[in-house]
């Protein structure tokens, strides 16, 4: 099989469960939950592929792979359906001898170098598929031949005393990379690593097949020290632009709630760097002579009866008279009964919830199942979930499956509370 040779090819790693999601992420990888009414947290880093020039993308799934395989297709929306390159999910498959899931981003790769041997690249572009961010890869491959990197990390400035929660490297005036600190307590720099990665494609191989049989392999933690301590050439390209890490309920609300600011930090109509994503054909939506709308984005095919202010509504919603939503993400296919209030939440996908509901009620308490996830004063309500109307709940609460009055002691489901149907995983 003859095979174009690819000047760079991306592998772009999506099997992320994103279990900082709790309930968002019980039946669908991260990266393929909604963002902005519209998209999928995936269609980000594939758009930057296709606006920067790369039409070879491999795609590296493992959990819940169902939603994003079907999303991607075979690439029609970015213009990756071609004889040559294009787009290709990649999930683990058995071997022989032994069935092996991918252990870590270091090992995904390396299980896939069949893949990337046939384009026989110069150089490979290693990408996560859990960020929001518009990145001009092609500048970055610029940076790397000018400095003549073996390897170079994006990285951008994040505030000193947020750097601890980051991978840091330190460079000098020429931007070569003198050190690593790994979520260091205290940071001598504040360079962040994006996780994005550009190889020398001889280099990646050599350093994939020397740390092959390390467990959990890893970019971060041993493939690039590996390059470092054999006296490779890493440069640190520096990014500057809007990036988002929507791996915590907190940072998913306000990534999308920025979406409606007055003048959005991240821009979704930008003429010249468009956002692709796979659109189903649907009616568009329709607001009642008595509904309210401001300051919010609504998807196709919903119907709004009631008042909706400065929350993200996907397609397919229908949001029933006299219903008030502030401030909150609901998704597509989701149906909001009459006269309910909902403040701050997120509901997932293929929800229904009830009459007469309040969502958001009360003083903000701890959350008992897991207070680092379920926190922000957010509601989360997992898909296919079903809320009884006439019900109250409270701040830092989760609800997943199909829930009855009996689970609303006294009709509410306090702060700090989460209902958990059989079945359904947090």
């Amino acid at each position: 099989m003859d095979v174009i040779r690819k000047e760079m090819i991306a592998m772009l790693l999506a099997g992320g469960q994103g279990s900082r999601l709790g309930v968002l992420t019980a039946k669908v990888a991260k990266p393929a939950v909604a963002f902005g009414g519209k998209y999928r947290i995936i269609d980000f880093p594939l758009s930057n592929c296709i606006n920067s020039g790369i039409d070879t993308v491999g795609v590296l799934t493992q959990y819940q792979p169902l939603r994003l395989n079907t999303h991607i297709g075979i690439g029609i929306p970015w213009d990756l359906d071609r004889n040559s390159g294009g787009v290709t999910v990649l999930p683990p498959y058995e071997k022989s001898d032994n069935s092996e899931w991918y252990t870590g981003t270091a090992n995904a790769i390396f299980q896939n170098m069949t893949y990337m041997e046939q384009y026989n690249p110069e150089y490979v572009l290693i990408l996560s598929g859990d960020h929001i961010y518009k990145m001009d890869y092609e500048v970055m491959l610029d940076f790397h031949k000018e400095n003549h990197a073996d390897v170079t990390i994006a990285t951008m400035p994040v505030p000193i005393e947020e750097a601890s929660r980051f991978g840091i490297v330190i460079a000098d005036e020429n931007k070569k990379i003198m050190d690593f600190q790994e979520k260091p307590a205290e940071p001598r720099s504040n360079l962040a690593s994006m996780g994005i990665y550009i190889f020398s494609w001889d280099v990646l191989k050599e350093a994939l097949y020397a740390m092959k049989d390390q467990s959990g392999c890893d970019f971060g933690k041993h493939i690039i020290p590996y390059c470092h301590e054999g006296g490779k050439r890493l440069f640190a390209y520096e990014y500057n632009g809007y990036w988002k890490d929507v791996g915590t309920l907190g940072s998913y609300w306000e990534a999308n709630m920025e979406l409606v600011d007055l003048i959005p930090e991240f821009n979704l109509y930008e003429e010249y760097w468009k956002i692709y994503t796979k659109s189903d054909i649907i009616e568009p939506q329709y607001l009642s002579a008595d509904s309210i709308v401001e300051k919010s984005i609504i998807g196709e095919g919903t119907e709004v009866y009631g008042e909706v202010h400065n929350s993200v509504v996907g397609a397919g919603v229908t949001i029933g008279k006299g219903a008030v939503i502030r401030d909150s993400i609901v998704m597509k296919d989701t149906t909001i009964g009459e006269n309910t209030v909902i403040d701050k939440s997120i509901i997932a996908e293929n929800c229904q919830i009830g009459a007469g509901v309040t969502l958001g009620v009360g003083e903000e308490a701890p959350n008992k199942l897991n207070a680092s996830i379920y926190s922000f004063g957010l509601v989360t309500v997992g898909e296919d979930s079903i809320i009884p109307d006439g019900v109250k709940v409270g701040k830092n609460t989760a609800i997943s499956g199909t829930t009855e009055k009996e689970d609303y002691p006294n009709g509410i489901l306090e702060s700090g509370e989460v209902i958990i149907k059989a079945g359904d995983s947090v």
